[in-house]
């Protein structure tokens, strides 16, 4: 019988896991990514529950573990760089569970690059401009010129997918903003003042703002701030956002900013996509392109990686039937969906607190995370792990 055949687009964390996992139940991956190569960084996640659960299935958790950030403290500084007070890694063990690993993105799309690199074949520099499908299979036109056949289509191009677009309609029928824009990058190495093996962040009202030592001379910056407009914001570039969100002599910014190469950093707003569903006949969606959780929820690394995984689990269970394993599938994952979508909408005001007293409130229990009990629940809130 001839293999079965699917185009992903898109070569991020949700697109190598399907690659890898459509290519275990023999099928034909065919990746393009509009990138002109790998991209590389990206912020850290908490790598956990149906993610990791989905991982280790695949083989993936040694790898992933050589590359998680252990034993480090979460700092929380003044405005000016003194401390205010510290969780310690003992503490943050605890808080992620028994599962979670604290991961670079970009080290997680490195474990499914190199996982997948010899069973599927990845075209850069590329990505869909037209899709047509019958019942027999669906036509993807190519930015390259080409026209690719396929069974599936699964559009695993992000927030803003360009699949979604062709196949479900304009981004804003779909894109729920959360009144917040995101910036990450990569330095090469910690600011002044920065202590070693520690995430260090500081808060003020409307915004934050976080150092992160990631190990083996890898150092991450990472800001949120609330914004009315963030498509104005973007309009603007990161440079110019962030010093309008951050002004004055914050500890740490003028320096994170003066070297600031705008190509390297990411920039976006703070959305979710909602949508009724993530498939129509031969083109699914996945990942952030289907119903990104946002960072705020602290969970979309692995939701893509446990929704690729359950998708090929489908597959496999429903081999003539298409449309029944789309279905099964969509029906197994949106409560887990919905729900990530709603602690993320909940936890605004951890990352980017609306007054003084909704700073006083996150820090309250932050303080006293050493305490078992307060461990447990702030694990929960924060969505740090899945129980």
């Amino acid at each position: 019988m001839t293999a079965k055949r699917a185009i992903i687009v898109g070569a991020g964390i949700a697109g190598l896991a399907a690659a890898l996992r459509l290519s275990r139940i023999g099928w034909e991956p065919l990746v393009v990514e509009r990138a002109p190569s790998r991209r590389e960084g990206g912020y850290a996640v908490v790598f956990s529950g149906l993610g990791h659960a989905a991982a280790e299935r695949m083989g993936l958790l040694p790898a992933l573990r050589e590359r998680q950030v252990d034993a480090f403290d979460l700092a929380y500084l003044r405005a000016d760089g003194r401390p205010r007070f510290k969780i310690p890694h003992t503490t943050v063990r605890r808080l992620l569970g028994d599962g979670g690993m604290a991961l670079l993105r970009g080290d997680i799309e490195d474990v499914l690059y190199e996982a997948v690199a010899d069973h599927a074949h990845i075209r850069f520099g590329t990505t869909a401009t037209a899709v047509a499908q019958d019942d027999e299979g669906v036509d993807v036109t190519l930015s390259d010129g080409s026209t690719e056949r396929a069974d599936l289509l699964v559009g695993a191009d992000g927030l803003h997918s360009t699949v979604r677009e062709l196949v479900f309609g304009p981004e804003e029928r779909h894109r729920r903003d959360l009144g917040h824009v995101v910036a990450a990058l990569t330095l090469d190495e910690l600011p002044d003042g920065a202590p070693e093996r520690a995430f260090t962040t500081v808060t003020a009202v409307g915004r934050t703002f976080t150092i992160a030592d990631l190990g083996r001379g890898r150092v991450a910056a990472f800001f949120t701030y609330s914004a009315e407009d963030p498509d104005a914001e973007l309009a603007k570039g990161p440079r110019r956002a962030l010093q309008q969100a951050y002004p004055g002599q914050h500890w740490a910014i003028p320096q994170l900013l003066a070297g600031l190469r705008e190509e390297a950093v990411y920039f976006d707003s703070v959305s979710q996509i909602v949508m009724d569903r993530w498939s129509r006949g031969r083109v699914a969606l996945l990942g952030d392109a289907a119903w990104c959780v946002t960072l705020f929820a602290g969970y979309g690394s692995s939701l893509a990686v446990g929704g690729a995984d359950l998708l090929g689990t489908e597959l496999e269970r429903h081999p003539a039937d298409l449309p029944a394993a789309l279905r099964a599938w969509e029906d197994a994952l949106r409560p887990e969906v919905l729900e990530r979508q709603r602690k993320g909408r909940a936890n605004t005001g951890v990352h980017a607190p609306r007054n003084r007293l909704e700073l006083a409130m996150r820090d309250l229990p932050l303080r006293l995370a050493t305490v078992p009990p307060v461990t447990h629940l702030l694990s929960r809130h924060l969505s740090l792990h899945n129980q």
